[in-house]
This record gives structure tokens, C-alpha cells and sequence, in this order.
């Protein structure tokens, strides 16, 4: 089945140039200027097909003559769990972060080349497929072995003691793999909402685990930052 992008962008030039292009590696856009449009495409394909899902994946622009893109994010998340791609210039964190807690999976600052457009799709239509490696009981990336119910962790055979926090800090990021998780987020979720603010807890846990994990902890590949904003583990199967 052909993938299908809501492409909701005001720049005229911008949006024809990324809707040609991805239509040129086989995608299907359906390109909008204005909030009011891409609703409307919304609301035909939950009139035709009671869902919105015939998407697989937005990408939606923040400035839009009539109002902020943000809301057509919390709109899709009401409604669907596809993908959410933000295209903007705004390049402040506070933005990023605010955005990402809005359910937001991914984030490109203009201007951006063509080709890591296409490489952020790709990876947000992997993550979502149904055999997403990153859904899996057991999962394997370099030498390095995870089995989630059992929560063990080895490298090269040998286990590797992690303590009841390190281990759900690392699931949590693994269950959103190659996709940044907010400082808020990873506190909310593995010690509390009352934890938010608590960023020391969260650099204090991610160094404990990339002296067990990694290779060399000043040079990560596993557990990457996005400074000022959060955390996030590569993407399964990339090459290590």
C-alpha cells in the first residue's frame, strides 16, 4: 500500500518542492496551505473510512496564516497515532520540548536538506510498522542483547547487572528507539510527575548506564543527547 503524507505547509515554493520530491520516491502527498484544510482532509477520511489512519505520517509546518500548527498536532493526537513530523524555524529547545510533551515524534529545523526529510520518514514508518524490531521481546544491536520481560541486559554474552531504575529508564527509551524523548517525559515516566523538574536524577542515571552499556561513555552510541531537550536511543539496526 502506497504511503500517504499530510504535508501541511504555507510556504508555496517549499511545499511543491518537498511534495515532488517525495512523490518521486513513490509516496502520496496531499499538500495543505492552512489549518483548515489539512482539517478538512481529516475530516473526509473519517467520513469515508471512520479513521484518519489512511495517513501514515504528518509533517506539519508551526506558522500558518490561520493559527499555530500545534494545534492540528493535538487535534491528531486526539483522533490517530500516526507519526507527527514538525518542519520549523523556530529553533529555540523551549519550543522542541513543548512540542515533543505535545506528541510531536520528531522535529527538523528549516532549512533542512531534502535528504534527511526522506531518512526522518523512513525511520517514523519503521517505528511504526508492525515489526518494528523495537516492539520485540528480545532485542539485539551489536553486541549488546535486551530481553524486556526477563530484564536482563548482556554485551558479548555477559551479563550486565542494571538496577530496577537504570533498566526502566533504558526500556523507556528504547520503546520510542531512534525518536528524542523530553527531560520531562523520561522523569514523568520512570520516577514520578512529581519528578519533572528533577533533571540531575536523569544525567546522574544516563551516565551510570553509558559506563555499562557503551564502549566508550564519552563517545556514545547508544544512548544519545539532544542537548537541551532529552534523550533518545539510536535507531535499532543501525550499524554500530
Amino acid at each position: 500500500m502506497k504511503i500517504r503524507i499530510l504535508l501541511v505547509e504555507d510556504d508555496l515554493s517549499l511545499r511543491e518542492v518537498l511534495k515532488q520530491s517525495l512523490e518521486l520516491e513513490g509516496f502520496s502527498v496531499d499538500g495543505h496551505s492552512t489549518l483548515a484544510g489539512a482539517r478538512s482532509a481529516l475530516a473526509q477520511q473519517l467520513g469515508a473510512m471512520r479513521s484518519p489512519d489512511t495517513f501514515s505520517i504528518a509533517i506539519v509546518d508551526l506558522g500558518l496564516p490561520d493559527g499555530d500548527g500545534s494545534t492540528l498536532i493535538r487535534l491528531l493526537r486526539e483522533r490517530s497515532n500516526i507519526p507527527v513530523l514538525v518542519i520549523s524555524a523556530r529553533e529555540d529547545d523551549h519550543s522542541k520540548i513543548n512540542l515533543l510533551d505535545a506528541g510531536a515524534d520528531d522535529y527538523l529545523v528549516k532549512p533542512f536538506s531534502i535528504g534527511e526529510l526522506k531518512a526522518r520518514i523512513r525511520v517514523a514508518i519503521r517505528r511504526q510498522s508492525k515489526d518494528n524490531p523495537g516492539l520485540t521481546d528480545d532485542i539485539r544491536i551489536g553486541a549488546l542483547e535486551i530481553n524486556l520481560p526477563r530484564r536482563q541486559v548482556k554485551r558479548s554474552g555477559e551479563r550486565i547487572h542494571l538496577t530496577r531504575t537504570e533498566f526502566n529508564l533504558l526500556a523507556r527509551l528504547l520503546s520510542q528507539a531512534g525518536q528524542v524523548v523530553t527531560h520531562r517525559q523520561l522523569l514523568s515516566d520512570v520516577w514520578g510527575a512529581e519528578y519533572v523538574e528533577h533533571v540531575h536524577y536523569l544525567r546522574l542515571y544516563m551516565t551510570q548506564l553509558r559506563a555499562k552499556l557503551e564502549n566508550d561513555p564519552a563517545a556514545p552510541e547508544l544512548l544519545l543527547t539532544e542537548t537541551g531537550v532529552g534523550y533518545r536511543f539510536c535507531e535499532l539496526g543501525a550499524p554500530l
